[in-house]
């Protein structure tokens, strides 16, 4: 087998082990926002106990690409490869952080009743799990296309994400003793919104890699 055949492969490894990580993270993302709106403190605490297992998909990624790099000197479009793939994968972990901070305000409100309807918030995690997975079909694809398509959908969640506060932040006079659940649903709809930004980010990096230019899809 040549050498160029054992780096493919090895870097299809890598992509492949990403991919699992990606799953598992946008997978902790359903469940924190299932338990919040459930009010699931088992759930909630799942999610958190799970999270060293996505770390650990982390560890070995960067193990894998640094591995990768002594061995096979790469340069140029291969170095790109794999410096893209440890980008994209300390984004995911960031997903997976997202869901522990999402499982803890869920325990942060515990079993007190809602104060109303949780309707809204779900829509926007919605969008932004919708950016979530195109961004990693994406990176695993090469497609430019639907990178800026997943990239698209940040300034509707940015503006669902300005929306949802100030509506939230309305409530506090006429329900002060609900405050503190509120504002835990204000920082879910931050965490929400920081969701769509690190999907943004895979986005710019899937372009880089294909294109080898560096744009920013915020502009």
């Amino acid at each position: 087998m040549s050498t160029r055949t054992n780096f493919d492969n090895d870097l299809k490894e890598l992509k492949d082990l990403l991919l699992k990580m990606a799953e598992k993270s946008e997978h902790a993302i359903k469940e924190s926002m299932i338990a919040l709106i459930n009010q699931d403190m088992e759930k909630a605490k799942l999610v958190i106990d799970g999270d060293n297992e996505i770390d650990d998909l982390e560890y070995e990624i960067n193990d894998k690409a640094l591995l990768l790099i002594a061995r096979q000197s790469p340069v140029a479009t291969d170095l790109r490869k794999i410096s893209v793939a440890l980008k994209v994968s300390s984004e995911v972990e960031r997903f997976a952080d997202i869901a522990v901070n999402i499982a803890k305000s869920a325990l942060h409100i515990g079993k007190e009743k809602h104060f109303k309807e949780i309707i809204d918030i779900p829509k926007m995690m919605e969008m932004a799990l919708e950016m979530v997975s195109d961004s990693i079909k994406a990176y695993y694809s090469g497609d430019i296309d639907l990178a800026k398509k997943s990239a698209e959908k940040d300034d509707e969640v940015d503006k669902m994400f300005g929306s949802l506060i100030q509506e939230l932040l309305s409530y506090i006079p006429q329900n002060p003793n609900a405050t503190n659940q509120i504002i835990q649903l204000a920082f879910v709809c931050r965490y929400i919104e920081r969701i769509a930004d690190h999907s943004t980010n895979i986005a710019e990096n899937v372009i880089y890699l294909v294109t080898g230019n560096r744009i920013n899809l915020n502009e």
